[in-house]
């Protein structure tokens, strides 16, 4: 079975390292993936897919009416079972190319990108959004045979804000590869550490993401701000590349005081989360919006304390009390508490930290995910193209 992926890059985000990750497992289960990019990234697994040996397609034109040519040229000169999308941009591409091929598509919902809280991003205008919105549930309904989400919060959020019919939402959660991660252990922690000058006595809070206005690490800095005098040994990290937010965490930084700007460390883009992982004394994801949120999985896998916000598209990964600490959106002060709370309470995080890897193990590893996703594009390329023929036939 061969399985066209479109998607708007191989680069940095979560989506596209979930997809890079997966492949090798969804070959070992006879599914051959062709990636077919819109756009190349210096950044992130491009180079490691095709080191791998998978068939990558760089489409590299901007214009939309031309990439939807080039993959449709694409799709009709190679024989395909199923196209799978995923971002909007390829969505919108990947299901108007596919149309007249007699492909089936899955669209993969790995966000939560019509939230109310995306509103409040400054880069966002809501006309647009609402266009964009519109243009993504129309051509979903009409185009997309199956939808598969990765949470149940997800699937759920996809009902409300594009009206797709619940049936046609298939829950595969994200995966990552245990023994990719490899475990926390004393002399991991003690060597990553020692490379990365972070002292024995400083406590590190680990936050991993791009710099865009979702991911919150403005209130993450202002958290630290309010925790300066109390938890002097405290530093905030910060992993990912530059973005929209970027300049509001410059603005945010600044605000601190002078000794305390200092502690906040912004490391860029990293091909070693999972080491810094093991480094960090607590994981904070401060998101306004988010999907599975990759980096939270392999957190609960290594076994970090796990501060996050409480967020639609992550119910059922992180659960608070059980697994994680969570607190409300955009809620600096209630931030800071849990990230001492943490700290202050060992024992109470370590209890966290046994269910949080125990949840990992149960539901989360790549081959579980691998397993579930190749049944999928089985049961779609055997019902048929078309939405409205798959369910007359049901």
């Amino acid at each position: 079975m061969r399985v066209a992926f479109v998607i708007n890059s191989l680069g940095a985000g979560g989506t596209e390292r979930s997809t890079a990750v997966l492949l090798p497992h969804l070959r070992d289960r006879g599914v051959e993936p062709v990636v077919v990019a819109l756009a190349h990234r210096d950044e992130g697994d491009e180079q490691a897919v095709i080191d791998a040996g998978f068939e990558v397609h760089v489409i590299g034109t901007t214009a939309a009416p031309g990439r939807i040519r080039a993959v449709r040229a694409l799709l009709q000169a190679t024989p395909f079972d199923v196209v799978h999308t995923a971002i909007f941009e390829a969505d919108i591409t990947g299901r108007v190319a596919a149309l007249g091929t007699g492909l089936p598509v899955i669209t993969s919902l790995v966000n939560t990108p019509y939230a109310p809280a995306r509103l409040r991003d400054p880069n966002v205008s809501r006309g647009k959004l609402e266009i964009v919105r519109a243009i993504d549930g129309v051509t979903g309904r009409l185009l997309t045979t199956r939808f598969h989400a990765v949470t149940e919060g997800v699937a759920e959020d996809a009902v409300s804000s594009l009206r797709i019919p619940r049936d046609r939402i298939t829950v595969v959660e994200r995966g990552r590869d245990p023994e990719a991660l490899g475990r926390r252990t004393a002399p991991r922690r003690d060597r990553v550490r020692a490379a990365l000058g972070w002292a024995a006595d400083r406590s590190i809070v680990l936050a991993v993401g791009r710099e865009e206005h979702q991911k919150g690490h403005v209130h993450l800095v202002r958290a630290l701000g309010l925790l300066a005098e109390r938890r002097p040994e405290l530093d905030v990290c910060i992993a990912g590349r530059s973005g929209n937010a970027s300049r509001a965490i410059d603005e945010a930084v600044a605000a601190l005081a002078p000794a305390v700007r200092a502690r906040v460390h912004r490391l860029g883009h990293r091909a070693d989360v999972a080491d810094l992982l093991v480094g960090a004394d607590v994981f904070v994801m401060p998101s306004l919006y988010e999907g599975t949120a990759g980096a939270a999985i392999e957190a609960l896998a290594l076994e970090v304390p796990v501060v996050a916000t409480d967020l639609q598209g992550t119910h059922g990964l992180l659960i608070d009390g059980e697994n994680a600490i969570l607190v409300p959106v955009a809620n600096d002060r209630d931030l800071a508490t849990a990230v001492t709370s943490v700290l202050d309470d060992r024992d109470a995080a370590a209890e966290r930290v046994a269910a949080g890897r125990k949840t990992f193990v149960a539901r989360f590893t790549l081959d579980r995910s691998a397993d579930a996703m190749a049944a999928l594009y089985r049961e779609v390329a055997d019902a048929g193209r078309h939405p409205r023929r798959r369910r007359s036939r049901a």
